[in-house]
């Protein structure tokens, strides 16, 4: 698949956005270190600016903005239809999570600022579940039609989130930086298991179907000798990326390397040495490696019109 960058910006800022979220209710709900106000109404703040810088990048992905607002006529069967409709009440809840926050309200009660944690948590959960279902419902995309690419939305949404939060604590809650730290480093390394799984799994994925079933012809030899339409055309540019095998292969190795073992070194340097900055490039250097961990997920996936529309003469 040709992959959008608005589409890429979208997914892994607002999974950001949950996964600090995620940090700060799991605060305040376990209570193993205290955290003033500060803490979470700030952090609050910053989880909606991702969030709404999400959204705005998702708007780069429509032909018609204007027409955004119809998205959500087809909740009943479409993921993106849901998505539309649970991502800005789940940035009501981390609003009014931080107003609470802001504002000294109490914790417990049905008004309380835990209550609203819990039901953001709730709505943060199905956003997880929405945005990574838009892509896993896709029979026709074997390397996506998998509950792995659920279970990866998720754990890199969080293990980001809770990267970002280390290094926000470090410098208004420091005493909170090594409990976040280890959640981020637990996080993170579980999103390393899962996508070596899911890279396993794709790499063993063969073709359902062939140039004989895409062309309708039985015969056991068939040449493709021209891709047709002059070699251009809305389905050679948006089912395919264009890149070299090359080219693939060096950006699965960047985001490996840049999402995992860079990121935790810089987290473990950052905690030892007592230094704000390393965590917070800890935090940027993984994000970057996301961005590549995302246009891989996107070019990765084989779409079977690309088995008519393969060459051009």
């Amino acid at each position: 698949m040709h992959p959008a960058w608005s589409v890429i910006f979208l997914t892994t800022l607002i999974g950001v956005g949950q996964g600090l979220f995620t940090a700060l209710f799991a605060v305040q709900a376990l209570d193993l270190v205290p955290a003033g106000a500060g803490f979470y109404w700030a952090g609050a703040v910053l989880a909606l600016l991702f969030l709404a810088a999400g959204l705005i990048a998702s708007f780069f992905h429509l032909g018609h903005p204007e027409r955004a607002w119809r998205a959500v006529a087809m909740w009943r069967t479409s993921w993106l239809s849901r998505e539309v409709i649970v991502l800005p009440a789940f940035m009501a809840c981390v609003f009014g999570y931080g107003l609470g926050h802001a504002l000294g309200w109490p914790a417990s009660g049905p008004a309380g600022t835990l209550a609203i944690g819990a039901l953001g948590i709730v709505l943060c959960a199905a956003l997880f579940v929405c945005t990574a279902m838009i892509y896993a419902c896709l029979s026709f995309l074997q390397e996506w039609h998998s509950p792995l690419t659920v279970v990866n939305y998720v754990l890199f949404g969080c293990a980001s989130g809770l990267m970002l939060a280390t290094g926000f604590a470090a410098l208004v809650e420091p005493h909170l930086a090594r409990l976040l730290a280890a959640w981020a480093a637990g996080l993170t390394l579980a999103a390393l298991v899962t996508r070596a799984a899911s890279l396993a799994r794709n790499a063993r994925l063969k073709p359902k179907s062939t140039l004989q079933t895409a062309i309708g012809v039985k015969h056991p030899r068939i040449v493709q000798t021209s891709q047709g339409f002059m070699g251009g055309s809305f389905n050679t540019r948006e089912f395919f990326h264009g890149a070299s095998d090359a080219f693939l292969r060096s950006i699965k190795w960047t985001f490996l390397v840049a999402v995992f073992p860079v990121p935790l070194a810089l987290l473990g340097a950052g905690l030892a040495w007592q230094t704000p900055a390393l965590l917070a490039l800890a935090f940027l250097v993984q994000y970057a490696g996301l961005l590549a961990e995302r246009w891989f997920f996107f070019a990765q996936a084989n779409h079977p019109q690309n088995l008519y529309y393969q060459r051009i003469s």
